[in-house]
């Protein structure tokens, strides 16, 4: 298979996954499972939120013969969405943080919510809340994979994944922006930056910043 082939594989196979960025399957994104299904590098039944109808969207596409739905990775279950309890909350927006469609709003010391047509049910937000104040509410009732789901929310969700991943990229770059700013400041008069002033020091000091802002330089142009 060429690399176009196989990017076009990819492509379609993203397409057919429920995107909830969950991470269940055992990769980073519904993105990169796809990937490792078009190089065969993984199989078409990790898909716990597209349950077995997903698995038998995956086989039609690839060609490979349906299977079980791996319950390694978890079981198909009914849509659940998160519910934070406010009462609770103590606003360190680590759940925040971890959305990865931005459903869970607040501030820093502040109490958050989730935006309920947002959440995917990924439970990303359960493992790292420090005070267990987030539960999982069904809302689908008995029905579960692409029963539970339709083909517009995945839109959604996949379209407000790329949109966070956009935006975390531009804070990065943002922040390396200010960080090399001020290393270029530092450099630029060191001794005034600087408890000591014997000269060897202020030249190995010098060395380091000067490789720091190498690699920062190469790191930017890379991307």
């Amino acid at each position: 298979m060429t690399t176009a082939s196989r990017a076009a594989l990819a492509a379609r196979i993203d397409d057919a996954l429920p995107q909830t960025q969950c991470t269940r399957c055992g990769y980073p994104d519904c993105r990169q499972y796809a990937e490792a299904i078009a190089a065969g590098e993984a199989a078409i039944n990790q898909c716990p939120p597209g349950g077995q109808e997903g698995v038998a969207r995956l086989a039609a596409i690839t060609g490979l013969a349906a299977a079980p739905l791996d319950t390694s990775y978890g079981g198909e279950a009914p849509m659940a969405v998160a519910v934070i309890d406010e009462d609770w909350c103590i606003g360190c927006t680590l759940c925040i943080k971890a959305c990865p469609t931005d459903a869970i709003v607040g501030t820093h010391k502040r109490m958050h919510t989730v935006v309920e047509r947002y959440c995917t049910g990924c439970d990303l937000c359960i493992s790292v809340c420090p005070v267990d104040c987030i539960r999982m509410e069904v809302v689908s009732g008995e029905r579960t994979g692409w029963a539970a789901w339709s083909s517009e929310q995945a839109a959604t969700a996949r379209e407000r994944y790329r949109a966070r991943q956009a935006r975390l990229t531009l804070e990065a770059e943002a922040h390396q922006t200010r960080q090399i700013a001020k290393a270029e400041a530092k450099l630029a008069d060191l001794p005034a930056h600087s408890k000591h002033t014997e000269p060897e020091v202020l030249d190995r000091k010098r060395a380091l910043i000067e490789a720091a802002l190498a690699r920062a330089r190469a790191s930017r142009q890379i991307k």
